[in-house]
């Protein structure tokens, strides 16, 4: 089992690297959100050579310490900003000086700049595991559909930020203000939060997912601390009961 002072110590070898300093109250909790995302990922890497696609990376916390403390062979990262791509780099180089890593274990690591909507950006093989932690606002449903169309064996996804510009966002306010809900944000925004991810969830069911969802963290760490832990099955009785419940909630 994957132990918080590992990631702790993990995430400063790789993304801090400064001799002498801690990890501030954020870089604090962003480890305990790991610790928690790389023990639901851990049975996934029992067997070897599995490939793991980081999606909307950043830094590529989960890439990088899944390939550190999980033994993730193959990596392939996704990050559209240029400069968080050289950020993953320059902490991969780092990789091999971590306490007891293997020299002659070294992980295939591809990083990749370019927009998770772009076809091209993926691993032209079929990926074990998609992971998206913090995919914000509409590249949680982009990475969601790549994901779907690859038939990924799994997917671990925690979106963020859900804002207008989220596909189902539009027509989640329609039905808000066809049903004459209020305009108090705290109210309102929960119902539209609400419709979102039951069309995430649908979606991911129709696509031939088994789907369940729950808190990755408390609250207290994140406010968006809802995973989805997704298997494909491709069973075709779901995936049309599914696509049936889809369509009346999209109409």
């Amino acid at each position: 089992m994957i132990e918080a002072d590992d990631v702790s110590r993990a995430l400063h070898a790789l993304f801090i690297a400064v001799e002498g300093t801690q990890l501030r109250q954020e870089e604090r909790k962003k480890a305990l959100e790991m610790t928690a995302f790389l023990r639901e990922l851990q049975p996934r890497f029992a067997a070897r050579g599995r490939l793991l696609v980081d999606a909307a990376a950043g830094k590529s916390y989960v890439g990088l310490l899944a390939a550190a403390l999980l033994g993730a062979e193959r990596v392939h990262v996704i990050e559209r900003a240029a400069d968080r791509a050289a950020h993953v780099t320059t902490a991969l180089t780092r990789l091999g000086t971590l306490p007891g890593r293997d020299p002659a274990r070294t992980p295939e690591v591809h990083i990749v700049v370019g927009d998770v909507a772009d076809p091209a950006v993926w691993p032209a093989a079929r990926p074990d595991v998609v992971a998206a932690l913090h995919a914000c606002g509409p590249a949680s449903d982009l990475i969601l559909d790549a994901a779907v169309a690859a038939q990924a064996r799994w997917l671990y996804l925690v979106p963020c930020c859900y804002a207008h510009s989220v596909p189902f966002s539009p027509i989640a306010e329609a039905a808000a203000e066809r049903l004459a809900l209020p305009k108090q944000a705290a109210v309102r925004r929960r119902f539209i939060t609400s419709l979102i991810d039951a069309e995430r969830t649908l979606r991911l069911e129709a696509g031939g997912y088994e789907v369940t969802v729950g808190e990755l963290v408390p609250p207290t760490v994140t406010p968006h601390n809802l995973l989805w832990r997704c298997r494909w099955m491709g069973e075709p009785r779901r995936m049309e009961a599914a696509a049936e419940r889809l369509a009346k909630l999209r109409g």
